[in-house]
């Protein structure tokens, strides 16, 4: 839900800094006050195009800032996690557009590209109108609110699993076809290799070990030296630091004194020749175990030798040949028993395609009993939005051959005749875009409350609309609204009165400026506004009054 917009030096907008609630929120103002100005606002946060006209005259750039609360959207909260974007449960997206026409944008603060933004948007708004920002023009949403009207979710699921349990084997027969082409060959070559590296018998972790007992040989002098003074010099000689230190004890009891702190030096100085003690030990312990034997040298030296060659031949790093050895294995296993791999492959993989297409019909058939149940809803909601003999249908076929995806074979479109004896044409090239607003607001009315979008604006729906039937699309705005986040603008009394929350959109002129600014409208304010759309310039009382009884008949309603 958008809950948040912050704007400044876009367009004549000086500065905007505007809470938005949850229900429907209506936009209202005289023509040309700039409503349209906020949508275009809204447009760059969902990753429209930026130019130089977005700038406000004399600015060196625009801001667009709007906060969303995503905690219910689990698909985007996922996404933004997927890319280190997330922020909890909020979404902050941003974008700076200097006078020279370039942009930047932001994510929860960090930078983020156009499509990224675009793709975070989709899942945020949906721009009902004349306007790009249509996710019902597309296919994948239309198949989606099919499948969520129809409540077939589990057999989708069923869907989903076959045709990945499908594809995955049908990857791995066909990795395993491309090894058996050159098979013979192939086999032949590890035969060699491994009966080479089998003479050597790599082990693991061996590499290591050789290297570190090699080095130990290697310097045998000189760890016999060093740990022959250690000893030498800790504990043995007559000078060594444990004699000295049994010097400075007894010197310090011949005081015979009971001073704390003399009883402290001696505590420390005794636990000193312990640990002195302990180490003069196993310096002697590790002289006493030290092997000068150069034979053992160079049958270490020998191994390492061969350990090198092999790994070049490989071209693995030495300590890598234990592992190149048992991944040349398993490919020679698997090579040699291609032939039954790829039958038990290919039938697996022809166990699953029916698995497959028997859950993928038996989905098929039930949109199909859904889309007749989805279209004639929506035909009779399309009735009262002033589009009598109008008619709604969802085309459901599938292609010879089937073109399988996790999603079943069928391809589904939303399709629409706007007038009675016109032929229905697909969504996406209904004309007319007060028609194409009002149709989605039908579809609307009948899937709101299976929605996954939070909030949908709607520019202009009642175009062409007045009377009885802009209140009832104010009604059905209302009904949406107690669903999901609405935002309408329009110029009718009828769909304002509906409104939980209005806005009104005022624009000042002067002879150097001109300024937009929006205010929320409440209590007399908004009664004010309603009667002014209904009676134009001149408000007389009989006017306020209709306007707080529409007020009152909605918000009772």
């Amino acid at each position: 839900m958008l809950t948040h917009i912050f704007i400044r030096n876009f367009a004549i907008i000086d500065e905007l800094d505007l809470d938005l609630e949850s229900g429907m929120t209506t936009l209202t103002g005289e023509t040309g006050a700039g409503k349209s100005i906020l949508l275009d606002a809204i447009g760059l946060i969902l990753g429209d195009r930026a130019d130089s006209n977005n700038v406000k005259h004399g600015a060196d750039k625009a801001e667009i800032c709007a906060s969303f609360d995503v905690s219910n959207l689990s698909e985007l909260q996922n996404w933004l996690s997927e890319n280190d974007l997330d922020n909890d449960d909020e979404c902050i997206i941003r974008r700076l557009v200097s006078k020279d026409g370039r942009s930047k944008a932001y994510i929860n603060g960090s930078t983020a590209t156009l499509q990224q933004i675009r793709l975070a948007g989709e899942m945020l708004i949906d721009i009902h109108g004349q306007h790009e920002h249509q996710s019902l023009m597309r296919r994948d949403i239309q198949r989606r609110l099919l499948d969520d009207f129809s409540g077939h979710n589990d057999l989708l699921t069923n869907v989903q699993s076959a045709y990945k349990a499908w594809f995955d084997t049908e990857n791995k027969l066909a990795e395993l076809q491309s090894k058996a082409s050159d098979r013979n060959e192939r086999v032949a070559l590890l035969k060699y290799q491994l009966e080479e590296l089998q003479q050597l018998e790599p082990q693991e972790n061996e590499y290591d070990a050789l290297v570190n007992e090699h080095n130990q040989l290697a310097n045998i002098d000189k760890h016999t030296a060093i740990s022959a003074d250690i000893s030498d010099s800790l504990y043995d000689n007559e000078n060594s630091l444990y004699s000295v230190i049994s010097q400075k004890i007894n010197a310090i009891k011949s005081l015979n004194a009971e001073h704390p702190d003399l009883l402290s030096i001696i505590e420390l100085l005794t636990d000193a020749q312990t640990h002195i003690s302990e180490a003069a030990r196993l310096a002697k312990s590790y002289l006493d175990n030290l092997d000068n034997n150069p034979e053992r040298l160079d049958e270490i030296d020998q191994r390492l030798n061969k350990i090198h060659d092999q790994a070049r031949k490989h071209h693995v790093d030495p300590d890598q040949l234990f592992l190149a050895f048992n991944q040349l294995s398993d490919e020679f296993d698997q090579l040699v028993n291609a032939d039954e791999s790829l039958a038990t492959l290919t039938t697996q993989r022809d166990s699953f395609k029916q698995n497959y297409l028997k859950f993928a019909k038996e989905l098929s058939i039930k949109r199909q009993n859904s889309a007749k149940i989805l279209s004639e809803k929506i035909s009779r909601a399309m009735q009262t939005l002033n589009m009598s003999g109008g008619v709604f249908d969802i085309s459901i076929s599938q292609h010879e051959p089937l073109k399988c995806s996790a999603d079943g074979f069928d391809s589904i479109d939303f399709l629409v005749s706007a007038n009675p004896g016109q032929p229905a044409k697909l969504l996406a090239k209904v004309a007319s875009g007060g028609e194409l607003a009002r149709i989605s607001l039908a579809i609307q009315m009948i899937t709101a409350h299976q929605g996954h979008i939070p909030t949908l604006i709607f520019d202009e729906v009642d175009s062409g609309v007045g009377g009885a039937t802009a209140e009832i699309v104010g009604q059905h705005l209302r009904a949406i609204g107690n669903e999901c986040q609405v935002l309408c603008v329009t110029h009718l009394a009828q769909v304002a009165a509906q409104a939980h929350h209005h806005l009104q959109v005022n624009k000042t002129t002067t002879e150097s400026s001109t300024h937009t600014s929006i205010t929320s409208l409440d209590g007399t304010q908004k009664q004010n506004e309603i009667a002014r759309m209904l009676g134009g310039v001149d408000i007389t009382q009989q006017t306020l009054d209709h306007a707080q009884e529409m007020i009152e008949k909605a918000q009772t309603a």
